[in-house]
């Protein structure tokens, strides 16, 4: 199930929050999280009740673990249990997420012909399951305390979190629904989350979807002689995964806010950063978090020296890469991020002294190179691209791209001015300027939604705006747009 559809906006989020605080006013607490977690679920196998299977033996294999440990004491009997654990979280993201892409490169390099079997590839896999692997290693370590079964089943299934994060620790969720003041219903909470979800919502909807149809024509052309063509189709994608990604976030900190509940904060305004290095402390915070404490940190992280430090980095830019997807374009993006954040640390001071406009530019431009290996179906589409925009061989815009900002709002309200026809003949660009500036705009001048929860206020002005969203993308929601991250 989608945040941005119909069903889910008039159906399962009201009835599911009216069930939870009604249950819990009645002091029917266990109830009202069972009904969460039940929620949770048809909310995840909403699309294919096989995921449920799936996402159900995930949690009673992982929770049998920390019960496993609350027994033992032997240290190898305790190491032998954690490497089993590991093994079963990482081989289910090894075999569906994974299994066709590695057969496919053994028959491409070994000339075999070993079967495909097309497995699909559950809902957020990555995401439950990197939480999961966080819980059973802090196990491990005797940092967990000893939850029930019907808690540890919410902390992964939480909705708003569970398809593409925030990847949220224990000691960050369970204790929150413990709190007796978060079962009630809160008023301001609620007004907050309303906010949230409407900015999220139209971030997605409005823009980051528009940006889409742009950016899709451009990359299924990656032939395209056309400089002009190729760098809207390049920014076009960078600004897509920004907005659909920062609308996810903002959407999912707003339902946890409905129900008394602060996610992670994941997203941090990243392409206002001044350096690769910056970027990944605000771009998807929860899954830096995680490879940090749980990979880089463990093969010794800066503590054996600078080479070695080097090397760690570069193990987790690289898995980070692989983590994104079975395609060799989303390896050599976590090598080339994984590069970069190696020459950020070597050159760390002299960055720093060097012009903050410079290194502004220098890193955006990188962050948006580095995205059309992330996109590219191929990585001789991706090269063959870059090629094309390197040889500055610009030319007039493809009527399907300045079409694709032509929206029917946009083009309605010319009409009623009689400047329809007007705009179309001389400023037939017009639409998508306006949609590049203003996200040029947003992205560096506009807060966060996180900075506008913390400044919040409820007010005439923050609930009509909020209403105008909600309204516009609603009535937008013409199409069922999956969220970018669904895919990772």
């Amino acid at each position: 199930m989608l945040f941005n559809s119909y069903i889910f906006i008039f159906l399962f989020l009201p009835i599911t929050l009216l069930l939870y605080f009604s249950l819990n006013r009645f002091n029917r607490y266990k109830t009202a999280k069972c009904v969460l977690i039940i929620a949770s679920l048809c909310f995840y196998g909403y699309s294919n009740i096989n995921y449920l299977y799936i996402i159900i033996t995930s949690i009673l294999v992982n929770y049998l673990i920390n019960r496993i440990f609350r027994k033992i004491k032997r240290k190898s009997y305790r190491i032998l249990t954690l490497i089993t654990g590991l093994a079963f979280n990482l081989g289910m993201i090894i075999y569906f997420k994974y299994y066709d892409f590695i057969i496919e490169s053994i028959n491409n390099i070994a000339s075999t012909n070993f079967n495909l079997i097309n497995v699909m590839l559950p809902l957020g896999i990555s995401f439950f399951t990197f939480q999961q692997i966080a819980y059973i290693v802090d196990s491990y370590k005797g940092l967990v305390k000893d939850y029930t079964l019907l808690d540890y089943s919410l902390f992964v299934t939480f909705f708003p979190q569970l398809i593409s994060g925030p990847i949220t620790l224990y000691s960050e969720l369970i204790p929150q629904f413990e709190d007796e003041k978060n079962k009630k219903f809160n008023s301001e909470n609620f007004s907050k989350g309303l906010m949230a979800f409407s900015f999220g919502i139209a971030k997605k909807v409005l823009i980051a979807d528009t940006f889409a149809i742009a950016a899709n024509y451009v990359f299924g052309n990656p032939n395209d002689p056309n400089t002009t063509n190729l760098i809207l189709g390049m920014l076009s994608y960078t600004f897509q995964i920004y907005f659909d990604f920062s609308g996810y976030c903002d959407m999912a900190l707003g339902i946890g806010y409905m129900f008394n509940i602060k996610l992670a904060t994941n997203f941090n305004s990243p392409y206002k950063s001044y350096s690769i290095g910056e970027f990944w402390k605000r771009w998807h915070m929860t899954l830096t978090r995680f490879f940090t404490t749980y990979i880089y940190i463990p093969l010794g992280g800066s503590r054996k020296g600078k080479i070695r430090t080097y090397i760690n980095v570069f193990i987790v830019f690289l898995v980070s890469g692989i983590w994104h997807g079975a395609n060799f374009t989303f390896i050599l993006w976590g090598i080339l991020h994984g590069l970069a954040s190696i020459l950020n640390r070597i050159f760390k001071n002299t960055i720093e002294k060097t012009n903050a406009v410079f290194n502004w530019i220098t890193t955006f431009l990188f962050i948006n190179f580095t995205w059309i290996f992330f996109r590219a179906n191929t990585i001789t589409d991706a090269i063959n691209m870059i090629k094309h925009i390197l040889k500055l061989n610009f030319g007039p815009i493809d009527p399907e791209i300045t079409s694709a900002f032509a929206l029917p709002e946009l083009t309605g309200m010319a009409d009623l001015f009689n400047m329809k026809g007007w705009i179309a003949e001389n400023y037939s660009s017009l639409y998508l300027l306006l949609f590049f500036a203003f996200a040029f705009f947003a992205i560096l001048c506009m807060k966060n939604t996180n900075e506008r929860i913390d400044d919040f206020k409820p007010n005439l002005k923050t609930a009509t705006l909020s209403a105008i969203l909600l309204v516009a993308s609603i009535v937008s929601l013409s199409g069922v747009s999956t969220f970018l991250y669904f895919n990772f």
